[in-house]
C-alpha cells in the first residue's frame, strides 16, 4: 500500500471513527499539515498506533468541549476527575474505531492505552503532522492530529 492511500485511509478512518462515536452533526475542516511543537490547549488523549502503520492519535480539546459530549453521550455534563476520565475514553473509543475501520482496508494496527493530558502541553519530536479541525454542532471544536511515522 503507497504511503498517500494509508494516509488518505487513517484519515477517511478517523473522520469515520468520530462521525460512529460522538452522537451530533459534525463539521470537518480540511486536513492541514501542522509542524513541531504542538501546543495542546487545555485537555487531550494522547493514543499511539503500532502495527502497519506507527504513530500517534492526539484528541485536542478544551474542558467545556469534552464536558458537553459527555453531555450528550450520558445525559450530565462532566468535570473534574470524571472528565478527565470520560476524555481517554473517548480518545480509546475514537482509536479503536478507527482500528476496526482501517483493518477492513487491509491495514491492520493496534492502539496504545489512553493518555490524557491536562493543561497546555506542548508536544514535539515529530516532523509533520496533520490536523484534522472538526466542529461539532451546539458543542464546539475539537483537533484530531495525526503523527503517522511514514
Amino acid at each position: 500500500m503507497t504511503l498517500t492511500k494509508s494516509t488518505t485511509e487513517i484519515l477517511n478512518g478517523t473522520i469515520e471513527a468520530v462521525k460512529g462515536v460522538i452522537p451530533c452533526e459534525l463539521q470537518i475542516a480540511r486536513p492541514a499539515l501542522t509542524g513541531t511543537p504542538f501546543v495542546l490547549k487545555s485537555l487531550g488523549v494522547l493514543i499511539g498506533i503500532t502495527g502497519d502503520l506507527r504513530g500517534r492519535i492526539i484528541i485536542d480539546g478544551d474542558n467545556q468541549v469534552f464536558g458537553k459530549i459527555g453531555e450528550v453521550m450520558f445525559g450530565m455534563f462532566l468535570e473534574g476527575a470524571m472528565l478527565e476520565s470520560f476524555s481517554g475514553e473517548l480518545g480509546n473509543m475514537i482509536a479503536g474505531n478507527l482500528s476496526t475501520f482501517v483493518s477492513q482496508n487491509g491495514i491492520e494496527i493496534d492502539i496504545t492505552p489512553p493518555t490524557v493530558l491536562v493543561g497546555e502541553t506542548k508536544l514535539s519530536g515529530f516532523e509533520k503532522a496533520l490536523s484534522l479541525p472538526i466542529t461539532l454542532q451546539n458543542i464546539g471544536q475539537l483537533n484530531i492530529v495525526l503523527i503517522l511515522e511514514l
